[in-house]
């Protein structure tokens, strides 16, 4: 896996066959994507709408101390940065004491630019950034106008580079290239690794007491490095989230870099020196951590994210497997579990039976629901944005956890709500569980609401599996709010969809056996 030498990396639908369209029960799903790839052949012959990769991207290089960045596009792509400003800058100081908040540039490209091409706008963008802000980096996203009137914006930094002293660091995050949103993470470790790693991009020489010249330093140095790992955040965990695993990984002697969320460009240049590279997400760290194996020979951990007690467990023993300190791990992971389960009993009793719906990427979402089903919830449905190996192999081991939810409801598809809305018409699940986009929709049908994620909540780690206990118990206890807002407003649909089979317009459900537990929707 070595993709470096390219301006931009290869979307996901030709680097891991990801699959964007399904509609069966887990059960079908584990079985078919063992098939010789015939799941991921599957298309729509109809769809509501899709992520933009542009919008993801956005979301992770915002966050970078002392940078700006420059949206490429018409006015109106990015405008999504908007919502980012009023946390960005109380999150930066939560990190550290540098912090300058939200600063982005638009080129604002019109119809005359569509004709004559905006490589001046871009020139003269870059220009301004580093006058007026004077930052170590600067983050250039090329949208999808640029890319379709050939814009060469390589070029362009390039011959910049040498004419300014911050870091000029290209991010090709065209949204029409792919119907996989998750392409956006790549696009992103791209162009970090390209040109903010490795001790050559760093802007100033270390002293020598840095360097390892002295024999009792470099000793010094490399021991610190057999303990330090890097914790992969991209701003898919809280502020409390990252202190709850810092916790963790403090308790087994380690130390703790966190990338690339709210960091430094700085922190990138010497990245390399640690012992293990540790995600919390296969779905957003794949492409960074194979290339760091492949080019500075990093291993890492990649297995599964620590939501619920089964999965944290499993992360942490990953973690300790490496470092050869099993024993350590389980004396702390008996003491914590114990603990939370003394806490736990009162809010199991509560939510024993209750029926739960699912949505969101392939990892969170299994993730989630074993942490429900271990609260007494029963798992009924899920929705994934994608799927590919590494929802496979998750989802084989959530129905080794959870084998009741063979036969739930996997339905794939980002941004096809009116297929969510029928199922959970025919479902009607106690509790939703979906990221924003989807969760008003559901709200308008009546259901509960619970949130996948939010930059205030704990979801991770031993911690929050607390935390969404008692949030999801204290949802259950007054729903009063959703059920009246179903009773007073409707969706965009008319009735007669919602006697239809809810995957009626993938092309792969015609696969579907006719015993299946999905041919109660046919």
């Amino acid at each position: 896996m070595d993709y470096l030498d390219q301006k931009a990396p290869p979307i996901r639908e030709d680097r891991l066959a990801a699959c964007g369209a399904y509609g069966g029960s887990c059960c079908d799903l584990s079985g078919q994507s063992k098939k010789g790839g015939c799941l991921f052949n599957t298309k729509r012959t109809f769809s509501q709408t899709q992520g933009c990769q542009l919008s993801l991207s956005l979301g992770m290089v915002a966050s970078m101390r002392d940078s700006v960045v420059i949206v490429h596009s018409p006015g109106g792509c990015g405008a999504n940065m908007l919502q980012m400003a009023g946390i960005n800058k109380v999150f930066q100081q939560l990190r550290s004491t540098s912090a300058r908040g939200l600063r982005w540039i638009n080129t604002n490209l019109d119809e005359v630019d569509v004709i004559q091409g905006g490589e001046k706008k871009l020139r003269e963008a870059v220009l301004l950034a580093e006058k007026e802000f004077r930052p170590e980096a600067i983050l250039v996203m090329n949208s999808c106008v640029p890319a379709l009137i050939g814009d060469d914006i390589d070029s362009v930094l390039d011959d910049l580079q040498r004419q300014v002293n911050a870091r000029i660091v290209p991010i090709h995050c065209e949204g029409f290239r792919t119907k996989i949103q998750a392409t956006a993470y790549d696009a992103v470790y791209h162009g970090i690794l390209r040109n903010l790693v490795g001790e050559d991009k760093r802007k100033a020489e270390l002293p020598v007491s840095v360097r390892g010249e002295d024999p009792l330093v470099e000793a010094e140095r490399q021991a610190r490095i057999s303990r330090t790992v890097n914790l992969l955040n991209v701003g898919s965990m809280s502020r409390l989230d990252e202190v709850e695993l810092v916790r963790i990984l403090n308790a087994l002697d380690l130390n703790v870099r966190i990338l690339p969320c709210f960091s430094h460009p700085d922190d990138f240049a010497d990245s390399y020196e640690a012992a293990l590279n540790v995600s919390i997400c296969a779905t957003h760290d794949d492409y960074f951590v194979e290339h760091f194996l492949e080019k500075y020979n990093v291993p890492f951990v990649l297995r599964t994210i620590p939501i619920g007690i089964a999965n944290t467990n499993k992360w942490i023993r990953d973690i300790a497997s490496f470092f050869g300190i099993e024993e350590r791990a389980e004396r702390f992971i008996a003491a914590e579990t114990r603990e939370l389960n003394e806490a736990l009993e009162p809010y199991r009793r509560q939510l024993s039976g209750k029926k739960v719906f699912l949505t969101g990427g392939e990892i969170r979402i299994m993730t989630t629901a074993e942490l429900l089903h271990n609260l007494g919830m029963e798992v009924i449905g899920l929705r994934g944005y994608h799927f590919d190996k590494f929802g496979e192999i998750l989802l084989d081991e959530f129905l080794e956890d959870v084998p009741e939810a063979k036969e739930a409801v996997f339905n794939i598809g980002a941004g096809q709500v009116f297929e969510q809305a029928n199922l959970l018409n025919r479902l009607q699940p106690d509790l939703f569980v979906g990221h924003n986009g989807c969760n008003s929709s559901a709200a308008k049908q009546g259901f509960p609401i619970f949130p996948l994620f939010g930059q205030s909540n704990d979801y991770l780690g031993y911690q929050g599996v607390f935390e969404v206990a008692t949030r999801v118990a204290r949802m259950m206890r007054n729903p009063a709010y959703n059920v009246n807002l179903g009773h007073n407003t409707k969706l965009p649909y008319r009735q007669s969809w919602y006697s239809e089979n809810p995957f009626h317009y993938i092309d792969q459900a015609a696969l579907l056996e006719e015993d299946s537990p999905s041919a109660q929707f046919a």
